[in-house]
C-alpha cells in the first residue's frame, strides 16, 4: 500500500482551490474553511447546556453489520451523557450525521464557512461524534457529492483513495464500501490491499479535510471527539451516478437483501474477492 500525506494549506482564493485540487480531485486539508464564534463557544459543557436532553441514536462498532456500510443504533440515550461518555473513556460508539445544528438553529448560525468552492450546501450541515478508538467504514459517500469535514474537538486520521481503488478495497456491489479490513490490516485476507494508493491526514481543532467526490475515506478517531461536515455539489455526471445509487442501487440491495438474505451477502463477497484478484493481476501485468 502506497499512502502520501495529505497537504496543509490556507488563504486560498475560490479559483486556486478549484484549478489545484477539485480539478485534478486531490484531498487537502484547509486550515480556514471555517470561522465564526462556534471556535470559540462550542465544547462538551456548552453542548450539554443547549441540547442535553435530547434523545439520540447512538451506533456501535463498524464491524457489527458486514453487509452494510453503517449499522442500525444499539442504544438511544440523552445526548448530555453520550457526551459524558465520550468524554469519560474509549468507546466505539457513535453519532453520525446528526442533525443538531438543524435541531438547534442558533447553534448554527454561530459557524460560518469560506465559500471556497461553488454549490455548497452550508444549509446542511450534519455533525459526528465519537469515542477514542472508533471508527467509521470504509466507504464512499453514495450521493456522489464533495465533502468537507472539520474537527472541532479531538483528532481523526482520515485515510483516502481514489475512486479507482474500488476493486482494491473489497467494494461489495450494488454497495458503496468495502469488506477490506482496514482497521486490523491482513494482507494475507485481503491481499488487494497491498496494491491500493492513497493519502492520509490528521484533523485536528479548526481544520477540514477536503474529499473529493467518489472518493473512499476511512476515519479513525485518535481521541474522543466531533466534527461537522457540508456538501458540495460536484459534476453533473456525478449528480446523475448518485442519483441513480440513491434510487435505483440502494433498493435493489435492500429488495435482494431481504429476498435472498444470507445467499444474497455470500454472493456479494464473493464478487468482490473475484474483483480484487482481476485488478491484483492487471496491475501485476503492467
Amino acid at each position: 500500500m502506497h499512502i502520501q500525506p495529505i497537504q496543509k494549506v490556507e488563504g486560498l482564493s475560490k479559483a486556486e482551490f478549484t484549478e489545484r485540487f477539485i480539478r485534478t480531485k486531490t484531498p487537502v486539508i484547509l486550515k480556514d474553511f471555517v470561522s465564526g464564534p462556534a471556535l470559540d463557544l462550542w465544547n462538551y459543557d456548552y453542548f450539554k447546556e443547549v441540547a442535553g436532553d435530547l434523545i439520540v441514536p447512538v451506533h456501535g462498532s463498524e464491524n457489527a453489520h458486514p453487509d452494510m456500510v453503517h449499522s442500525a443504533p444499539v442504544a438511544r440515550m440523552k445526548f448530555g451523557d453520550y457526551l459524558d461518555l465520550i468524554q469519560r473513556e474509549p468507546t466505539e460508539s457513535r453519532l453520525f450525521l446528526f442533525n443538531l445544528l438543524l435541531e438547534k438553529p442558533e447553534i448554527r448560525k454561530q459557524l460560518i464557512f469560506n465559500k471556497i468552492a461553488d454549490n455548497i450546501l452550508t444549509w446542511l450541515p450534519l455533525m459526528f461524534f465519537g469515542g477514542g478508538g472508533s471508527s467509521t467504514r470504509n466507504h464512499y459517500d453514495i450521493d456522489m457529492s464533495h465533502v468537507f469535514l472539520t474537527q472541532f474537538h479531538g483528532e481523526k486520521k482520515v485515510t483516502i483513495f481514489p475512486h479507482n481503488n474500488s476493486a482494491l478495497m473489497y467494494k461489495l456491489p450494488y454497495n458503496f464500501h468495502g469488506i477490506g479490513d482496514m482497521k486490523n490490516m491482513d494482507f494475507e485476507k485481503f491481499p488487494a490491499l497491498k496494491y491500493a494508493n492513497g493519502w492520509e491526514g490528521t484533523i485536528r481543532f479548526g481544520e477540514t479535510i477536503f474529499m473529493p467526490a467518489g472518493y473512499w475515506h476511512y476515519i479513525q478517531y485518535l481521541t474522543g471527539g466531533y466534527s461537522v461536515s457540508v456538501r458540495a455539489l460536484s459534476s453533473a455526471k456525478d449528480r446523475v451516478t448518485g442519483f441513480s445509487n440513491l434510487v435505483v442501487t440502494r433498493n435493489f440491495d435492500n429488495a435482494m437483501r431481504k429476498l435472498l438474505k444470507d445467499k444474497w451477502y455470500n454472493y456479494k463477497v464473493k464478487q468482490a474477492y473475484s474483483r480484487a484478484d482481476r485488478a491484483i493481476r492487471k496491475l501485476e501485468e503492467r
